[in-house]
Protein backbone atom coordinates (compact mmCIF):
# COMPACT_ATOMS: atom_id res chain seq x y z
CA UNK A 1 0.00 0.00 0.00
CA UNK A 2 1.36 3.38 -1.04
CA UNK A 3 2.62 5.96 1.42
CA UNK A 4 0.40 8.99 1.93
CA UNK A 5 1.77 12.49 1.54
CA UNK A 6 -0.99 14.31 3.45
CA UNK A 7 -2.79 12.06 5.94
CA UNK A 8 -6.23 13.11 7.11
CA UNK A 9 -6.86 13.97 10.74
CA UNK A 10 -8.56 10.58 11.22
CA UNK A 11 -5.53 8.76 9.79
CA UNK A 12 -3.23 10.75 12.07
CA UNK A 13 -5.45 9.89 15.05
CA UNK A 14 -5.25 6.19 14.22
CA UNK A 15 -1.48 6.49 14.05
CA UNK A 16 -1.42 8.18 17.45
CA UNK A 17 -3.51 5.35 18.91
CA UNK A 18 -1.14 2.75 17.43
CA UNK A 19 1.81 4.50 19.05
CA UNK A 20 -0.07 4.67 22.36
CA UNK A 21 -0.75 0.92 22.18
CA UNK A 22 2.90 0.17 21.55
CA UNK A 23 4.47 2.54 24.08
CA UNK A 24 1.97 1.68 26.84
CA UNK A 25 3.00 -1.96 26.44
CA UNK A 26 6.68 -0.98 26.56
CA UNK A 27 7.23 -2.37 23.08
CA UNK A 28 10.03 -0.91 20.97
CA UNK A 29 9.48 0.12 17.36
CA UNK A 30 12.08 -2.45 16.34
CA UNK A 31 10.19 -5.24 18.09
CA UNK A 32 6.89 -4.10 16.53
CA UNK A 33 8.53 -4.11 13.09
CA UNK A 34 9.72 -7.69 13.55
CA UNK A 35 6.33 -8.73 14.90
CA UNK A 36 4.47 -7.31 11.89
CA UNK A 37 7.08 -8.29 9.33
CA UNK A 38 7.89 -4.76 8.19
CA UNK A 39 10.91 -2.51 8.46
CA UNK A 40 11.44 0.00 11.28
CA UNK A 41 10.64 3.05 9.13
CA UNK A 42 7.23 1.64 8.26
CA UNK A 43 6.27 1.54 11.94
CA UNK A 44 7.15 5.25 12.20
CA UNK A 45 5.10 5.99 9.08
CA UNK A 46 2.13 4.01 10.40
CA UNK A 47 2.23 5.95 13.64
CA UNK A 48 2.39 9.23 11.72
CA UNK A 49 -0.64 8.29 9.61
CA UNK A 50 1.52 8.17 6.49
CA UNK A 51 1.17 4.42 6.00
CA UNK A 52 -1.99 2.34 6.34
CA UNK A 53 -2.11 -0.75 8.53
CA UNK A 54 -4.15 -3.82 7.67
CA UNK A 55 -6.84 -5.01 10.11
CA UNK A 56 -4.90 -8.26 10.55
CA UNK A 57 -1.68 -6.50 11.54
CA UNK A 58 -3.58 -4.13 13.80
CA UNK A 59 -5.15 -7.04 15.69
CA UNK A 60 -1.76 -8.75 15.92
CA UNK A 61 -0.25 -5.60 17.40
CA UNK A 62 -3.13 -5.16 19.88
CA UNK A 63 -2.91 -8.80 20.98
CA UNK A 64 0.84 -8.61 21.59
CA UNK A 65 0.39 -5.33 23.44
CA UNK A 66 -2.03 -7.18 25.73
CA UNK A 67 -4.91 -4.86 24.83
CA UNK A 68 -8.02 -6.75 25.91
CA UNK A 69 -10.60 -4.05 25.20
CA UNK A 70 -12.36 -5.64 22.22
CA UNK A 71 -14.59 -2.64 21.53
CA UNK A 72 -11.58 -0.35 21.38
CA UNK A 73 -9.68 -2.70 19.06
CA UNK A 74 -12.74 -3.09 16.82
CA UNK A 75 -13.02 0.70 16.64
CA UNK A 76 -9.37 0.98 15.60
CA UNK A 77 -9.91 -1.66 12.92
CA UNK A 78 -12.85 0.34 11.60
CA UNK A 79 -10.59 3.41 11.42
CA UNK A 80 -8.00 1.38 9.48
CA UNK A 81 -10.44 0.16 6.85
CA UNK A 82 -10.28 2.23 3.64
CA UNK A 83 -13.31 4.23 2.64
CA UNK A 84 -14.36 7.40 0.87
CA UNK A 85 -16.86 9.70 2.50
CA UNK A 86 -19.04 12.25 0.71
CA UNK A 87 -16.51 14.98 1.61
CA UNK A 88 -13.87 13.46 -0.68
CA UNK A 89 -15.48 15.06 -3.71
CA UNK A 90 -14.30 18.40 -2.33
CA UNK A 91 -10.66 17.31 -2.02
CA UNK A 92 -8.51 19.58 -4.14
CA UNK A 93 -11.21 22.26 -4.12
CA UNK A 94 -11.43 23.11 -0.41
CA UNK A 95 -8.81 23.24 2.37
CA UNK A 96 -8.07 19.84 3.88
CA UNK A 97 -9.07 21.14 7.32
CA UNK A 98 -12.68 21.58 6.22
CA UNK A 99 -12.77 17.99 5.00
CA UNK A 100 -11.28 16.84 8.30
CA UNK A 101 -14.12 18.61 10.14
CA UNK A 102 -16.72 16.77 8.03
CA UNK A 103 -15.06 13.40 8.67
CA UNK A 104 -14.68 14.22 12.37
CA UNK A 105 -18.42 14.93 12.66
CA UNK A 106 -19.42 11.95 10.51
CA UNK A 107 -17.83 9.45 12.89
CA UNK A 108 -19.02 11.07 16.11
CA UNK A 109 -21.64 9.25 18.17
CA UNK A 110 -22.63 12.42 20.02
CA UNK A 111 -21.47 16.02 19.87
CA UNK A 112 -21.52 18.88 22.33
CA UNK A 113 -20.74 22.29 20.85
CA UNK A 114 -20.31 25.76 22.30
CA UNK A 115 -20.51 28.99 20.29
CA UNK A 116 -20.48 32.57 21.56
CA UNK A 117 -20.52 34.70 18.40
CA UNK A 118 -21.58 32.41 15.57
CA UNK A 119 -24.49 30.05 15.11
CA UNK A 120 -23.10 26.46 14.98
CA UNK A 121 -22.22 25.47 11.41
CA UNK A 122 -24.43 22.37 11.63
CA UNK A 123 -27.41 24.61 12.38
CA UNK A 124 -26.85 27.45 9.91
CA UNK A 125 -29.08 28.32 6.97
CA UNK A 126 -27.41 28.69 3.58
CA UNK A 127 -28.08 32.45 3.57
CA UNK A 128 -26.49 32.86 6.99
CA UNK A 129 -23.46 30.80 5.95
CA UNK A 130 -23.10 32.77 2.72
CA UNK A 131 -23.00 36.02 4.66
CA UNK A 132 -20.25 34.72 6.94
CA UNK A 133 -18.09 33.54 4.05
CA UNK A 134 -18.56 36.83 2.19
CA UNK A 135 -16.73 38.73 4.93
CA UNK A 136 -13.78 36.34 5.02
CA UNK A 137 -10.24 37.74 4.94
CA UNK A 138 -8.93 37.79 2.30
CA UNK A 139 -12.17 38.10 0.29
CA UNK A 140 -13.16 34.92 -1.54
CA UNK A 141 -14.49 34.74 -5.12
CA UNK A 142 -18.11 33.74 -5.60
CA UNK A 143 -17.34 30.18 -6.70
CA UNK A 144 -15.25 29.62 -3.56
CA UNK A 145 -18.06 30.89 -1.35
CA UNK A 146 -20.54 28.64 -3.15
CA UNK A 147 -18.30 25.61 -2.59
CA UNK A 148 -17.94 26.32 1.11
CA UNK A 149 -21.66 26.87 1.59
CA UNK A 150 -22.48 23.63 -0.26
CA UNK A 151 -19.98 21.74 1.91
CA UNK A 152 -21.41 23.24 5.10
CA UNK A 153 -24.95 22.32 4.11
CA UNK A 154 -23.90 18.73 3.34
CA UNK A 155 -22.25 18.46 6.75
CA UNK A 156 -25.70 18.85 8.29
CA UNK A 157 -26.75 15.39 7.15
CA UNK A 158 -25.14 13.95 10.30
CA UNK A 159 -28.15 15.30 12.21
CA UNK A 160 -30.65 13.75 9.83
CA UNK A 161 -31.63 10.32 8.54
CA UNK A 162 -32.47 7.05 10.27
CA UNK A 163 -29.49 7.08 12.65
CA UNK A 164 -28.62 10.72 13.34
CA UNK A 165 -25.87 11.88 15.65
CA UNK A 166 -26.92 13.10 19.08
CA UNK A 167 -26.29 16.83 19.35
CA UNK A 168 -26.21 19.38 22.15
CA UNK A 169 -25.59 22.95 21.03
CA UNK A 170 -24.82 25.68 23.57
CA UNK A 171 -25.25 29.13 22.01
CA UNK A 172 -24.64 32.48 23.65
CA UNK A 173 -27.22 35.26 23.35
CA UNK A 174 -24.67 37.33 21.43
CA UNK A 175 -24.73 34.85 18.55
CA UNK A 176 -28.52 34.92 18.46
CA UNK A 177 -28.63 38.71 18.24
CA UNK A 178 -26.03 39.07 15.47
CA UNK A 179 -27.98 40.16 12.39
CA UNK A 180 -25.68 38.62 9.79
CA UNK A 181 -27.20 39.31 6.39
CA UNK A 182 -29.79 41.72 7.75
CA UNK A 183 -33.13 41.32 9.50
CA UNK A 184 -34.74 38.84 7.09
CA UNK A 185 -31.75 36.47 7.07
CA UNK A 186 -31.39 36.71 10.86
CA UNK A 187 -35.09 35.99 11.41
CA UNK A 188 -35.01 32.99 9.08
CA UNK A 189 -31.95 31.70 10.96
CA UNK A 190 -33.71 31.93 14.32
CA UNK A 191 -36.78 30.17 12.93
CA UNK A 192 -34.52 27.44 11.57
CA UNK A 193 -32.94 26.99 15.00
CA UNK A 194 -36.36 26.59 16.56
CA UNK A 195 -37.36 24.01 13.98
CA UNK A 196 -34.17 21.98 14.39
CA UNK A 197 -34.47 22.09 18.19
CA UNK A 198 -37.68 20.07 17.95
CA UNK A 199 -35.83 17.01 16.61
CA UNK A 200 -35.40 14.20 19.12
CA UNK A 201 -31.62 14.07 18.64
CA UNK A 202 -31.01 17.83 18.94
CA UNK A 203 -30.91 19.89 22.14
CA UNK A 204 -30.30 23.65 22.17
CA UNK A 205 -29.36 25.60 25.28
CA UNK A 206 -28.87 29.36 25.44
CA UNK A 207 -26.49 31.30 27.69
CA UNK A 208 -28.12 34.72 28.23
CA UNK A 209 -26.16 37.92 28.77
CA UNK A 210 -27.36 38.02 32.36
CA UNK A 211 -25.56 34.75 33.12
CA UNK A 212 -22.37 36.79 33.30
CA UNK A 213 -19.01 35.01 33.24
CA UNK A 214 -18.68 31.34 32.32
CA UNK A 215 -15.86 28.92 31.45
CA UNK A 216 -14.67 29.00 27.85
CA UNK A 217 -16.14 32.42 27.09
CA UNK A 218 -15.22 33.51 23.58
CA UNK A 219 -14.09 30.07 22.44
CA UNK A 220 -15.72 27.79 19.87
CA UNK A 221 -15.54 24.14 20.91
CA UNK A 222 -16.83 20.88 19.47
CA UNK A 223 -16.53 17.86 21.76
CA UNK A 224 -17.16 14.67 19.79
CA UNK A 225 -17.76 11.37 21.56
CA UNK A 226 -16.34 8.37 19.72
CA UNK A 227 -17.73 4.84 19.55
CA UNK A 228 -15.55 4.21 22.63
CA UNK A 229 -14.46 6.85 25.18
CA UNK A 230 -10.79 6.42 24.23
CA UNK A 231 -11.60 7.90 20.82
CA UNK A 232 -13.28 11.08 22.03
CA UNK A 233 -11.84 14.22 20.44
CA UNK A 234 -12.16 17.99 20.51
CA UNK A 235 -12.09 20.44 17.63
CA UNK A 236 -11.38 24.13 18.22
CA UNK A 237 -11.13 26.97 15.74
CA UNK A 238 -8.00 29.00 15.12
CA UNK A 239 -6.96 31.67 12.63
CA UNK A 240 -5.04 29.11 10.57
CA UNK A 241 -7.73 26.42 10.53
CA UNK A 242 -9.22 23.76 12.80
CA UNK A 243 -7.20 22.14 15.56
CA UNK A 244 -7.98 18.63 16.82
CA UNK A 245 -7.14 17.56 20.36
CA UNK A 246 -7.30 14.15 21.98
CA UNK A 247 -4.81 13.94 24.85
CA UNK A 248 -6.42 12.79 28.11
CA UNK A 249 -5.66 16.08 29.89
CA UNK A 250 -7.15 18.06 27.01
CA UNK A 251 -10.33 15.98 26.93
CA UNK A 252 -10.75 16.31 30.70
CA UNK A 253 -10.35 20.07 30.46
CA UNK A 254 -12.92 20.49 27.71
CA UNK A 255 -15.43 18.11 29.29
CA UNK A 256 -15.23 20.26 32.42
CA UNK A 257 -15.59 23.41 30.35
CA UNK A 258 -18.66 22.11 28.54
CA UNK A 259 -20.20 20.97 31.84
CA UNK A 260 -19.69 24.47 33.25
CA UNK A 261 -21.34 26.06 30.24
CA UNK A 262 -24.30 23.73 30.54
CA UNK A 263 -24.75 24.69 34.18
CA UNK A 264 -25.12 28.41 33.38
CA UNK A 265 -27.31 27.87 30.30
CA UNK A 266 -31.09 27.91 30.21
CA UNK A 267 -33.05 24.67 29.99
CA UNK A 268 -34.03 23.51 26.48
CA UNK A 269 -37.60 24.71 27.05
CA UNK A 270 -36.57 28.13 28.33
CA UNK A 271 -34.00 28.38 25.56
CA UNK A 272 -36.69 27.95 22.90
CA UNK A 273 -38.82 30.63 24.60
CA UNK A 274 -35.75 32.87 24.69
CA UNK A 275 -35.12 32.43 20.95
CA UNK A 276 -38.79 33.09 20.22
CA UNK A 277 -38.56 36.35 22.18
CA UNK A 278 -35.49 37.51 20.23
CA UNK A 279 -37.22 36.64 16.94
CA UNK A 280 -40.25 38.72 17.90
CA UNK A 281 -37.97 41.71 18.53
CA UNK A 282 -36.58 41.67 14.97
Amino acid sequence: MAQRTTPTERQQRLGAELRKLRTTAGMSAEYAAGLLGVDRSRISNMEAGLRPISPERLRTLACNCDCRDEKYVDALVAMAEPGRGWWEKYRGSLPAGLLDIAEFEWHAVRMRTAHTVHIPGLLQTSDHATTIFRVGVPPMPKHEIALRVAHRMERQQVLEGADPCGYLGIVHEAALRMQFGGRAVALAQLEHLLGVSERDNVTLRVIPFEAGEFPGAGQTVVYAEGVVPQLDAVQVDSTHGPEFLHLDAQLTRYRSQMDGMERVSLSPERSRDFIHAIARQL
